[in-house]
């Protein structure tokens, strides 16, 4: 992800900028992903590793990033409280 998108891509939530997360912090997030104890936004359990995640600035929530392409969408974001 070049720095330029990283730049113009905000959470469709809160309007926040995002940042690319941490790697242990996805590694983290998919080992849940594969305990099914990951959930998103809707509840829904997650059930496909993440490549990598877009953080929100206030760091309560990762938009992941499956095949290079982030997933801005509410319901599929991940908590982090």
């Amino acid at each position: 992800m070049t720095p330029e998108l990283l730049q113009i891509l905000r959470c469709p939530e809160t309007q926040q900028a995002l940042a690319l997360a941490e790697t242990a912090l996805v590694k983290r997030l998919n080992a849940q992903v594969i305990t099914g104890e990951l959930r998103n936004r809707a509840g829904q359990p997650v059930t496909v590793k993440l490549d990598a995640g877009l953080m929100r600035a206030d760091g309560k929530v990762l938009y992941p990033i499956r095949r290079n392409v982030p997933v801005l969408l509410v319901n599929e974001a991940i908590g982090l409280a």
